[in-house]
């Protein structure tokens, strides 16, 4: 019989986890008591909320309960704190890389304005990275919820801190929302800063938003892309062109795109040849982080040992590590495998 080795020693790359979302349950419980926030009930309970975002009323509530933590992050040193946990928490979990989502305008108001906000975070982010080893590198997404405009600023904002830490560019929100086509701009904008291109895509609406991004906004990554699975064709293309999708399986069926985790199309992307990135996306709304991903692949579509390494070199090869640092990874990704 094979052995089963742990997931959490395997060294991989995580591309797909969002700023508030990414912290601690017990942190946000200590913050809303901090600054006298009521939070909602869903917030506070020892379970994690229950969601389906499938409808515009379930997407609403999610989007409610996400803005309330994040009026829980007033001052620098709760940036800090989420940050360095963020990175606690993906070292125990394996992680050797994290490219962590941020949109900097909701955090602005209370940080000094949009300059000042992106600072404070990137400042983090480099502080993190230094006290605990990991590599941190930060995505800049755009809110398709807001008007065009607004990315194209952004985008000229990632660019120009480019230096400090960020890698690239997104989109993030409902996609059923706003065409991907209204932010080609921006995204040209961070293309040609030498931004990676990562919209979401393929989570709430079908293969035609995953098209979208790629006609569109030229991506090099998608968030999510799991329903990709629905269009043959599309997978090929996906495939044939290397373009990495950050599959998020816990949060496909918090979320309701999916009603049981057997149900994520891990295995149909997988044989397809899709490269993909398993992500946490939100662990303070769905209960689970990364090394969870990889136990979803295990146990509910049979992903032996080699399958799950295979898997983190895709999430490796995908990220924006310097060459330096995947070649470390893959090597540990060898030696986990070699035993």
């Amino acid at each position: 019989m094979e052995r089963v080795r742990d997931i959490r020693e395997l060294p991989k790359a995580h591309l797909h986890l969002h700023f508030t979302g990414s912290m601690r349950p017990s942190t946000l419980l200590e913050l809303a008591d901090k600054y006298g926030v009521r939070l909602p009930d869903a917030l506070t309970g020892a379970e994690p909320p229950k969601l389906r975002a499938t409808d515009e009323r379930g997407w609403f509530r999610f989007q409610r309960l996400y803005d309330a933590a994040r009026s829980c992050l007033r001052e620098p040193e709760d940036i800090q704190r989420l940050v360095r946990e963020a990175a606690e928490e993906d070292l125990r979990d394996g992680s050797g890389w994290l490219e962590i989502q941020v949109d900097p305008t909701s955090y602005a108001p209370r940080l000094g304005g949009l300059i000042p906000a992106l600072e404070v975070i990137l400042d983090a982010v480099d502080t993190a990275s230094r006290e605990t080893g990991l590599g941190m590198r930060v995505l800049v997404a755009a809110n398709r919820m807001k008007h065009p405009l607004d990315a194209r600023t952004l985008a000229r904002l990632a660019v120009r801190y480019a230096d400090r830490g960020i890698v690239g560019f997104g989109l993030s929100n409902d996609e059923r929302r706003g065409m991907a086509r209204d932010f080609d701009r921006a995204f040209a904008i961070a293309r040609d800063g030498g931004l990676l291109a990562a919209p979401h895509g393929g989570e709430l609406t079908g293969p035609a938003s995953v098209r979208d991004c790629l006609d569109d906004l030229h991506a090099a990554r998608i968030g999510h892309g799991v329903r990709a699975a629905e269009d043959p064709r599309l997978l090929k293309r996906l495939a044939d062109r290397g373009v990495t999708c950050e599959v998020c399986p816990a949060s496909n069926v918090a979320l309701g795109v999916y009603e049981k985790p057997e149900d994520v199309p891990l295995r149909t992307l997988f044989d397809a040849g899709v490269p993909m990135a398993l992500g946490a996306d939100d662990p303070l709304l769905f209960g689970s982080r990364l090394a969870a991903q990889y136990e979803i692949a295990r146990e509910h579509h049979a992903f032996d040992d080699a399958e799950l390494a295979e898997l983190a070199r895709q999430s490796i090869r995908g990220s924006a590590a310097p060459l330096d640092v995947r070649e470390k990874l893959l090597s540990g990704v060898d030696a986990w495998l070699s035993g």
